[in-house]
C-alpha cells in the first residue's frame, strides 16, 4: 500500500476527525517552536501580549475541536467522561492570569504555558496511530515520539529553573543531557537545587521506569514476527502438520 492510498484511506475513514486532529497538532507545533523561541532568548511569556493572543484563540480552537467530536461521538457521555480533562487542558490560562492580574510569578506563568501541550499530545499520539500498519509499531512509534517530547520539555523548564542557580548548568546543553540521563534512571553529576528541578527530576525518572518497558514489548513482538515468517518454522510448521494428518 502506498503512502497516498493510505493518506486517502485514512482521510474516507476518519473524515472530520482526520482534519480536527491534525489541525490540533499544527496549532500544538507552533506554540512548542513559540515556547522553546522564548526560553532560549529568555523572554516573559507576559512581555509578548501579542503570542497571549495567539494563545487564546488557539486555545479557543481546541476546545471548539472538543465540542464538535463530543458532538459527533455516538456515546456522548462516555466520551465527556473519558475527554473531560482535555477540555480543563484547552482553557486559556495564560490569558486568564493577564486579564485578571494575577501574580503567580515568572515561573508559574512559564509552566502554565505547557498546559495546552497535553491536548497536543493526545492528538498526536492519534495521529501516529492512523499512520502505522499495526498496534506494535504505532505503540512504539508513539512512545518514542512521547519519551523525545518528555525529554525536551523537562529539558526546557529544567534550563529555566536552574540556570544562574546551580552551578552545573551553564548552557541548555548542560539541561538537555541531564533530561537525558534521568529519564534513563543511570544518574547525572548534575543535581536539582531548585523545588521545581527537583520534581522534575522524579518524575522524569519515574516516566522513564514506565515507559522503557514497551521497547521491549515492541522487540518481543519483531522477534514473535520474525519466528512466524521464518521460512524454516513455515516449512517446519508445514512437516508437523502433514505428519499429524497421515496420523
Amino acid at each position: 500500500m502506498t503512502i497516498s492510498s493510505h493518506l486517502n484511506q485514512i482521510f474516507q475513514k476518519k473524515g472530520v476527525y482526520f482534519i480536527l486532529h491534525l489541525l490540533v497538532l499544527v496549532l500544538s507545533i507552533y506554540l512548542i517552536w513559540t515556547i522553546s523561541y522564548d526560553t532560549f532568548k529568555g523572554i516573559s511569556e507576559f512581555q509578548r501580549p501579542r503570542f497571549i493572543k495567539i494563545e487564546f484563540w488557539i486555545c479557543v480552537v481546541f476546545i471548539l475541536d472538543f465540542f464538535v467530536e463530543l458532538y459527533l461521538s455516538p456515546r456522548r457521555g462516555h466520551y465527556l467522561l473519558t475527554h473531560f480533562l482535555f477540555l480543563i487542558v484547552s482553557i486559556p490560562y495564560g490569558a486568564l492570569i493577564e486579564y485578571y492580574g494575577w501574580n503567580f510569578g515568572p515561573e508559574t506563568a512559564y509552566l502554565v504555558r505547557y498546559i495546552p501541550l497535553i491536548r497536543g499530545g493526545y492528538a498526536l499520539a492519534i495521529v501516529v496511530g492512523w499512520f502505522t500498519y499495526n498496534k506494535a509499531t504505532g505503540l512504539f512509534v508513539t512512545y518514542v515520539v512521547t519519551l523525545i517530547a518528555t525529554v525536551y520539555f523537562s529539558s526546557l523548564a529544567f534550563y529555566v529553573f536552574e540556570h544562574g542557580v546551580n552551578s552545573g548548568v551553564t548552557d541548555y546543553r548542560d539541561a538537555l543531557w541531564w533530561a537525558a540521563m534521568d529519564v534513563t534512571t543511570i544518574g547525572c553529576n548534575i543535581e536539582a537545587v531548585t523545588p521545581v528541578g527537583r520534581i522534575l527530576s522524579v518524575l522524569l525518572a519515574l516516566f522513564g521506569i514506565m515507559m522503557f518497558p514497551v521497547f521491549t514489548v515492541y522487540v518481543t513482538s519483531l522477534i514473535n514476527q520474525g519466528r512466524n515468517t521464518n521460512p524454516v518454522n513455515e516449512v517446519v510448521n508445514k512437516t508437523q502438520q502433514n505428519s499429524g494428518n497421515q496420523s
